[in-house]
């Protein structure tokens, strides 16, 4: 092989080189912003899912004040019917 010939080989061999080390580092960059894309979504998840907790926690708590509510009042009437007195509720 003559020296040009050399010569050649070695400037592909460093365009070649370079080339892929920039790819290298834009795969990396993307990977870091999808991982903290992801880390993002699921920060959002967790914070509706705790949101959704709360509002479901605070219903099932009023409704079964409700209901409470209503049985203790049936069943106070239901005593007065059976004792036979009027019911003054």
């Amino acid at each position: 092989m003559n020296g040009i010939a050399k010569l050649t080989v070695g400037l592909m061999l460093v365009a070649g080189t370079t080339l892929a080390q920039a790819q290298f580092k834009q795969d990396m960059k993307d990977a870091g912003h999808s991982t903290a894309n992801a880390g993002k979504d699921v920060g959002h998840g967790t914070k509706v899912a705790a949101k959704d907790t709360a509002h479901g926690t605070k219903k099932a708590y009023h409704k079964t004040k409700h209901v409470t509510k209503k049985g203790y009042h049936k069943t106070e009437n239901l005593g007065d019917r059976v004792a036979d007195k009027p019911q003054t509720h």
